[in-house]
């Protein structure tokens, strides 16, 4: 369920941007205002303002909010004016380039498989490559093997499963990882190409007949990456929920806070399923994601993630 709230009533996309225009002309910015439009109308509301902004005044209205706010608030209202398509393939792309594969993994596993083609349709059109290329390109080894086969499957996206198959391949997938094969790739293989469900019903196999859950058996240097992308791999396929909770939970309570993930977490989810995370996450940590933000962060960023939280600042 989303924290998106949208007005039952709301002015044509003319008159939202002209509030705009209003908010950013002149001397000084109203950035009370472009939250009060901008974090309460969805992607298809938030698309024609862009369009009818562009119409009225003759500029892209993302390169002029880029010029009247700045720093997280800026680069938060930039990632949430993007279509949520170009903006995972924005996103991929960041993620790329600074070594974070985590995200990578997140794109592959979480999103369902036609919305994987769609977001490597948009990085091709936007960067005039493909992820497949990208991800060769900025990755060696191991890691390279695994985030290939990631994106470069489409898979099966039904609920139906072969419970022969899942119990024998968590057989296999035990005695590759009892033997620290972390590596080997049939299990490259079975991770990339069965389905969520199908692989699902394997890890319940996998804790059922040896013992322990998958993710507790991926042990091994913990600056690996290549582990560290495996387990977060398993993690994303088995419960993505709590996944994104632990993430959450620690870009907000680590030493400074990490904006970029707490940012991409808000911004990408509050149109989908942030209500259940914000539910997981005060079952698990019995502390609410909005108060935790606020306490962590400050000003026009901190109003406009709380406002994509449905939790206004007063």
């Amino acid at each position: 369920m989303a924290t998106l709230f949208v007005p039952d009533q709301v002015p044509s996309a003319v008159e939202d941007a002209e509030i705009i225009r209003n908010a950013v002309k002149g001397w000084g910015t109203d950035e009370k205002t472009l939250i009060s439009v901008l974090a309460h109308r969805n992607a298809a509301q938030r698309k024609q303002i862009k369009q009818a902004y562009e119409e009225l005044y003759g500029e892209n209205l993302i390169k002029r909010l880029e010029t009247e706010i700045s720093g997280n608030f800026e680069k938060a209202m930039y990632r949430w004016l993007l279509d949520p398509i170009d903006r995972e393939a924005v996103l991929a792309h960041v993620a790329l380039k600074n070594g974070d594969y985590s995200v990578i993994v997140e794109t592959a596993t979480v999103l369902s498989p036609d919305e994987l083609l769609e977001v490597k349709r948009a990085y091709q059109f936007r960067y005039k490559r493909s992820l497949e290329e990208d991800v060769a390109t900025n990755t060696s080894g191991d890691i390279r093997k695994l985030l290939v086969a990631l994106v470069g499957v489409y898979k099966y996206n039904g609920v139906e499963i072969d419970a022969r198959v899942a119990k024998h391949e968590a057989t296999v997938l035990n005695d590759m990882i009892a033997g620290k094969a972390f590596n080997h790739e049939e299990l490259i293989r079975i991770l990339s190409t069965r389905s969520k469900e199908q692989l699902r019903a394997t890890f319940n196999n996998f804790r059922e007949d040896h013992g322990n859950n998958i993710t507790k058996r991926i042990v091994g240097d913990p600056t690996d990456e290549y582990l560290a992308a495996l387990r977060t791999t398993v993690r994303c396929l088995r419960d993505p929920m709590k996944y994104f909770v632990k993430v959450l939970s620690s870009a907000i309570k680590r030493a400074g806070s990490d904006e970029d993930t707490l940012t991409r977490i808000v911004v990408t989810h509050a149109e989908k399923d942030l209500e259940e995370i914000k539910e997981e996450y005060y079952k698990r940590y019995s502390a609410s994601v909005d108060q935790d933000v606020a306490k962590e962060t400050s000003g026009h960023y901190e109003g406009f993630l709380l406002a994509l939280l449905g939790s206004e600042k007063h």
